[in-house]
């Protein structure tokens, strides 16, 4: 560790300096500049015009189906990741890294392509449109489809977290708790949720975010009814295709801080499992050769 740290200091300070200065001026390039583009373009008429914005009946109804629909998906979501988890680290089965695989999908799929999938499986004219449209269901240009867009490119978060994280704890403690008498449901409540809730926080922001902020999928599956199948980023679409300016932007940038507050909630969450993973590490019994 000594040698590590006099490799790092022994660094002439303009090798330092350059890189430092590199990277801020890359994050001021890409992220302080745009955004703060957004918030100039949003206020660019003054405070009314900008409260405006969110009085907009349609702007209401997608921010409500925006709620929505995440409401619905990271549930979801979170019951998979802890069941995939759990299976993928706690027992051994043919087709695991299959089914590892199959999890990372979404993140290697273009959203487009996704939404497209859910069309050529419940359109009218996909596999399953005739039987539905004979019952009367409607899934794509609707709310279910919106839904199912959003579960696809969203299931991975909790899931990828969470696989990791038991992955690293291991099954000792489940272990001890089944050679005591505890039955299955008592060591998952007692034992294992307790263990990994720091990682199951932070795989379920990380998918309320995504679900927030999603757009390709969706605006494949949705049909772009105003006021009915149109979410928050499907609406700044259409009022910037309307010169709409200050409108799109004015959302754009509740859609700005909705992220910066994730990002800050992450953090803190990032802290508190790093906490606790420090104390239960001094805490644990030193090993003697």
């Amino acid at each position: 560790m000594s040698g590590a740290r006099s490799r790092e200091t022994t660094e002439p300070a303009w090798v330092r300096r350059l890189l430092i200065g590199g990277a801020l001026a890359y994050l001021a390039l890409f992220l302080f500049v745009p955004i703060g583009a957004v918030f100039a373009e949003a206020l660019k008429k003054g405070i009314p015009a900008y409260l405006a914005a969110f009085r907009d009946p349609y702007t209401l109804k997608a921010f409500l189906l925006t709620i929505l629909v995440t409401v619905l998906a990271v549930p979801l979501n979170v019951l998979f990741g802890i069941a995939a988890a759990w299976a993928i680290t706690k027992f051994r089965f043919r087709g695991k890294n299959l089914l590892i695989t199959l999890i990372d999908l979404p993140f290697s799929v273009s959203p487009v392509i996704s939404g497209l999938i859910f069309v050529l499986l419940f359109g009218n004219q996909g596999l399953l449109g005739p039987w539905l449209q004979e019952r009367e269901i409607r899934i794509i240009f609707a709310l279910p489809g919106i839904v199912l867009a959003t579960i696809f490119v969203t299931f991975p978060f909790v899931a990828r977290e969470l696989i990791a994280l038991m992955q690293t704890q291991g099954s000792e403690e489940e272990e001890a708790a089944l050679s005591l008498g505890a039955n299955g449901w008592q060591t998952f409540w007692r034992v294992t949720l307790p263990n990994i809730r720091w990682g199951l926080l932070y795989g379920a922001i990380l998918a309320t975010s995504r679900a927030i902020g999603e757009f390709g999928a969706v605006s494949v599956v949705s049909g772009h009814i105003r006021g009915k199948t149109n979410t928050v980023p499907l609406h700044i679409e259409i009022l910037y295709n309307e010169y709409n300016f200050v409108g799109a932007f004015a959302i754009a940038s509740l859609l700005v801080l909705t992220a910066l507050l994730t990002l800050g909630v992450k953090t803190v969450v990032q802290r508190r499992a790093r906490a606790e993973q420090d104390r239960l590490g001094s805490a644990a019994p030193e090993q003697t050769p």
